[in-house]
């Protein structure tokens, strides 16, 4: 396969509700700001598309991708949608990529979007729940607030977490949202606020929980060949993986932990893995991209990266998954300070920041602060990693404040139901 390059990518502001624009207008006002940020590149570049978006309930639309390809001046080429709960940007993001690598395209276009405030949030919250077993989970209580409290309770009784160290995740994110215009809720909050906001499913607060949007986002995708002709500042993408899980959490085995390469058996000797505490899928899609990648220690090889925080508990738990820290470390990583940006005050005191290495996790604000519209997502995440690696940040935003000094690598990740299938992506400087 050849390398595959980022070399542009656009988003709308992710909000609660946008009735004044359908899906296509949000899509093609994230296509013409990329477009506009790479000049020479036009619409007879792309050789086609590939159109994320999680559920037709939304929008009440079948082949809303296809809507889409007509509205961007698309057709006739290539087009298909991708669809996988969660995860359905960063699946759209790596079949862009495969188009590219496998020489079908030599500049392909990965579209995404949701508009989820069509429907009142009861409502959107069954829709979200049929990407569970309808058989089996979703009949006893279905709502994923209520697995992802059953599975950090989990995580609390085996490592000690504690919904303190949740709680500091989404000080984390809405305070690095204060710098990202296209967020939707940014805000300075302290541990307090967020133990005393509405429970939802406890431990979890609603800020605790991302929030249902309305959004777009795009990336573009291309050959080294078609870099060299436009000229362009590109990002490569250096490695994918993508895991999987069983849909009935019931069904999971308990096994060894897979390994990464900085790891030891020894570290897990006594651990039940993986249980509900942990995603099997986020360590087995690590490890592939480490591997194409060639990245042996991720806390140090890694500047930055932008994960699928749905909830608070999640962020922990995925820091563990991706080899941030050992299993069971999440909430000291989270005490340590080593997630926060270095330039941030966020009103938190830390301590045993000597035991981990920094590296920042969503300096976007994450789906915690920027909203979670399912089939933007991961490509959000993707837009912003391109941003941070190509260090045009203050250009973007209009503020210099999330920039980091010199990345060189970053990872994306997408998460899709209790981790029945995720996505790991790297991102490179060249």
């Amino acid at each position: 396969m050849r390398p595959v390059y980022m070399i542009t990518g656009g988003i709308t502001k992710f909000t609660k509700a946008n009735p004044e624009k359908d899906f296509r207008l949000m899509v093609k006002e994230a296509f013409d700001y990329a477009l506009a940020d790479v000049p020479g590149l036009g619409r007879e570049d792309i050789d086609g598309s590939v159109c994320s978006y999680f559920s037709d309930h939304f929008t009440r639309q079948l082949k809303a991708g296809a809507m889409v390809q007509d509205y961007l001046g698309l057709c006739p080429k290539p087009s298909r949608r991708v669809e996988g709960g969660g995860a359905t940007g960063g699946l759209g993001f790596q079949s862009a990529w495969e188009a590219v690598a496998s020489g079908r395209m030599e500049c392909c276009l990965a579209m995404g979007f949701e508009t989820m405030s069509r429907v009142n949030t009861w409502k959107g919250n069954e829709f979200i729940a049929l990407a569970s077993d309808t058989n089996f989970d979703y009949p006893v209580g279905g709502f994923y607030t209520g697995y992802y409290a059953m599975m950090v309770r989990r995580h609390m009784h085996e490592f000690g977490t504690t919904v303190e160290q949740m709680a500091k995740v989404a000080v984390k994110n809405h305070a690095n949202a204060l710098h990202n215009p296209y967020a939707q809720s940014p805000a300075r909050l302290s541990v307090g606020d967020v133990r005393s906001s509405p429970m939802v499913s406890t431990p979890l607060t609603i800020l605790d929980c991302c929030q249902m949007s309305d959004g777009a986002a795009v990336a573009i995708l291309a050959s080294e060949e078609t870099v060299k002709r436009l000229g362009v500042r590109p990002v490569r993408v250096s490695g994918l993986g993508c895991g999987t899980d069983a849909m009935r959490m019931a069904d999971r085995p308990h096994g060894k932990v897979p390994l990464l390469p900085h790891e030891d058996e020894a570290d897990y000797a006594q651990l039940k893995y993986p249980g509900v505490h942990s995603f099997r899928g986020g360590r087995s899609a690590a490890a592939q991209a480490y591997a194409m990648a060639g990245i042996r220690n991720p806390a140090q090889d890694l500047d930055f990266v932008e994960l699928h925080d749905a909830y608070t508990s999640s962020e922990i738990q995925t820091y563990e998954d991706l080899g941030l820290c050992r299993y069971g470390e999440g909430g000291a990583f989270v005490d340590a300070g080593a997630p926060f940006l270095a330039n941030l005050d966020y009103g938190l005191d830390f301590s045993g920041m000597e035991r981990f290495a920094r590296i920042p996790v969503n300096p976007s604000g994450g789906l915690l602060a920027c909203g979670h519209p399912v089939g933007a997502t991961g490509l959000m995440q993707a837009v912003f990693a391109f941003w941070q690696l190509q260090g045009s940040i203050q250009k973007h935003l209009g503020d210099g404040t999330l920039q980091l000094p010199e990345p060189r690598r970053g990872l994306i990740h997408s998460h899709a139901g209790t981790g029945t299938y995720i996505t790991v992506s790297i991102l490179e400087a060249e």
